[in-house]
């Protein structure tokens, strides 16, 4: 079984972050790891508290999975602080980590923010140039090429604007476009569209965690980068049209007060 890391922000809805990811990693053959950058307190509506690790606990959890259980592929999630990031792309550089998928986490399904104003500089100059892959939303794809984006012409510009600042293939994801769902990949200076129909379905709720996750298993196992991202888009893709509704409980946040009067006792 091929063994698959994530380092990501942990998520009690159990919908994205590394929840997300240690069950796409089983769904798809994997044996999954997990290292926490962040605690977050957050459900399908909102995130309502972030706690993250210091970067001393974040390289000793680095250190002592690459030690005994060596990743045939590494995803990087939520990182929520730059100096989080210049850990994790020392340690990877470290132990020679291969098959790295980094999903620029920086703002929640919800709209809420994910990262520091200094992530994006970070992520670029240290993150990227030792990923194999980065999967950036069309909203994260707008902060990483500085373009705004309406169009597959402008998903193609904004791919090439970031590979050439991080050296690295980009997948431009296509779910928050009006239209359909078409993702577009740079690779080895050559494009790759992968089209897809808009799903008309609320529950996308770690979505991008899930097929960054899928990709990093699909890798593992071999696949070339192409065959990767069709594999895991499709993964993905079924996963939204099979319409399965856990249901919505009244929490706080359905009865719109703060979170802290509920609890502060």
């Amino acid at each position: 079984m091929k063994k698959v890391l994530t380092i990501a922000g942990s998520d009690c809805s159990g919908g994205a972050g590394i929840q997300a990811d240690l069950k796409t990693m089983l769904a798809n053959g994997c044996y999954g790891m997990s290292v926490i950058t962040s605690l977050t307190a957050q459900n399908t509506t909102g995130v309502t508290s972030i706690e993250q690790v210091t970067p001393g606990f974040l390289a000793e959890q680095i250190d002592a999975v690459f030690e005994d259980i060596a990743p045939d592929a590494v995803k990087i999630g939520m990182v929520p602080d730059a100096r989080l990031i210049e850990v994790i792309a020392e340690r990877l550089k470290h132990f020679g980590a291969c098959n790295i998928v980094t999903d620029p986490v920086m703002v929640a399904t919800s709209g809420a923010s994910l990262s520091d104003g200094g992530s994006i500089d970070m992520l670029v100059r240290e993150l990227l140039p030792v990923s194999s892959l980065v999967t950036p939303n069309i909203p994260e794809a707008e902060a990483l090429s500085g373009i705004r984006i309406t169009s597959g012409e402008d998903k193609m510009e904004a791919a090439k604007i970031i590979s050439d600042k991080g050296g690295c293939p980009v997948l431009v994801k296509g779910g928050h476009g009006s239209a359909g769902a078409d993702d577009i990949l740079f690779a080895d200076g050559r494009f790759y569209e992968f089209p897809s129909r808009k799903i008309d379905n609320p529950n996308t709720h770690g979505t991008g965690c899930t097929l960054s996750s899928a990709i990093a298993c699909n890798l593992a196992k071999g696949m070339s980068l192409p065959e990767a991202v069709e594999t895991g888009k499709s993964y993905v893709t079924g996963a939204i049209a099979a319409m399965l509704d856990i249901g919505r409980g009244r929490g706080p946040l359905d009865h719109g007060y703060d979170i802290k009067t509920r609890y502060k006792n």
